[in-house]
């Protein structure tokens, strides 16, 4: 064999490795940063909060609590889906510090590190882990205990904690909703719910001066854009930690997160006390059907035809709300739309089918291949055409959008036996044949 060959199947040889390597390598789908890499520390609580319950929390705050309870926050956890899904995927120890954050929920302690990437950690038996808050997930202290304090954006004298008073709340919530890092082979550079990457990707994202982010209480950050008389939505980037865990975004409030999420409300921050203006803990989103609907806005019309025979029906859908891509989330998430011809006896004569996904390659490189779904105020038209009648009168076209939280492949590839829907409709809409005069 020739030198030349050689080193050719050589080559080949070793690509072939590589490849297949990466093939079966464990998912790292995100860099862990510094900040992420362990749970929450909660040795320094103070006096008065002894078990970080979320019921001990109760006690001041029963309406806080209330609405915890119906959240999947508190439900990060216990969630089936989650755990289905978490232990389909080896049930990796960094998926802990996000659905149970706090480190005496954590079954073990974090000794190290076996590889640079913090994805293989050296565990041993955590002394002081409390079964009974695992099963809480986001709890009250996972959001509120920090350097032995509870944050809050109100600051008190009187409260029989120590508190340590936050410019923006938001800076709360990017500990698990950011990305950080960049590497040649993780090209998916962000966590399952990373959604602050996608605000700062998304493009075009400006609003009139003198709207409001839809779901918000407070206009954006006015940055008013030369010529125009609208405000940009501002992309700030993310460059430093904080001292407590945190992952330091300049100017959080525009992100939006709790202004969309946690709407306010007027009411005493505990019972018996003064009133005051403070943010409802409800985090709704996907699996929210109101929360959908109220970002997601929906049009079904008729339009005139190029010809007296033709007729055309436009369903428009517009991201109006989501600061993110809609919808946002893990990637096993889309919106499906069926545009369809039904004749008298409901018959379907003709339809069209279409999906708003992200699409993305896993193996042996973790690449976007393509990515449907509706960036900030942008919209999405969907063009259904009617044939002359041919003998078989049509009646009415429909279109249907339904919200999917797992595609039906995936759920019997990872054996999730779910017991509510998987997917809910969102809009449907019916419209006789003859709504125009000819």
């Amino acid at each position: 064999m020739k030198p030349r060959s050689r080193i050719r199947l050589v080559l080949l040889a070793a690509l072939a490795v590589f490849l297949g390597w990466r093939l079966i390598r464990p998912m790292n789908i995100f860099i862990v940063s510094d900040a992420f890499e362990r749970p929450l520390p909660s040795a320094d609580a103070p006096a008065p909060l002894r078990t970080l319950h979320a019921e001990e929390c109760a006690g001041c705050h029963r309406e806080f609590y209330d609405e915890w309870r119906t959240t999947i926050h508190s439900q990060a956890w216990t969630d089936p889906y989650f755990q289905t899904d978490w232990q389909f995927d080896d049930s990796q120890q960094i998926c802990k510090n996000c659905h149970i954050p706090l480190d005496r929920q954590q079954e073990h302690v974090i000794l190290g590190f076996r590889d640079s990437d913090k994805w293989n950690p050296v565990l041993g038996p955590n002394p002081d882990f409390d079964p009974a808050l695992q099963q809480e997930g986001v709890t009250c202290a996972a959001c509120h205990l920090r350097d032995g304090k509870i944050v809050g954006v109100l600051g008190t004298t009187n409260a029989p904690h120590p508190v340590k008073m936050i410019d923006d709340p938001n800076q709360v919530c990017v500990r698990c909703h950011v990305v950080e890092g960049d590497r040649w082979d993780t090209f998916l550079r962000f966590p399952p719910c990373g959604t602050v990457a996608e605000i700062q990707a998304t493009p075009n994202s400006r609003l009139r001066s003198d709207d409001r982010v839809s779901m918000t209480d407070h206009p954006v950050v006015p940055t008013v854009a030369p010529g125009t008389h609208e405000t940009v939505l501002s992309t700030p980037s993310i460059h430093q930690k904080g001292g407590s865990g945190e992952t330091v975004v300049p100017n959080t409030a525009s992100l939006g997160c709790v202004q969309c999420h946690m709407p306010l409300v007027e009411r005493p921050l505990v019972e018996g006390g003064q009133l005051r203006t403070v943010r409802r803990h409800l985090w709704r989103g996907g699996h929210d059907p109101t929360m959908v609907t109220r970002g997601l806005e929906v049009s079904f019309e008729e339009e005139p035809g190029q010809s007296v025979d033709e007729r055309i029906y436009i369903l428009t859908l517009t991201n109006v709300g989501a600061a993110h891509y809609l919808p946002t989330g893990t990637p096993d998430r889309f919106l499906s739309v069926d545009l369809r011809l039904l004749d008298s006896n409901g018959r379907v004569l003709k339809e069209q089918h279409h999906t708003l996904k992200r699409s993305v390659m896993w193996r042996p490189f973790i690449i976007d291949l393509w990515d449907t779904r509706l960036p900030r105020w942008q919209s999405r038209r969907y063009e259904f055409s009617v044939p002359p009648d041919d003998g078989q009168p049509p009646v009415t076209v429909e279109a249907v959008v339904r919200y999917h939280l797992l595609d039906e492949k995936r759920r019997l590839r990872i054996g999730y036996e779910n017991r509510e829907p998987i997917a809910y409709e969102i809009f449907r809409q019916k419209l006789a044949t003859n709504s125009l005069p000819r």
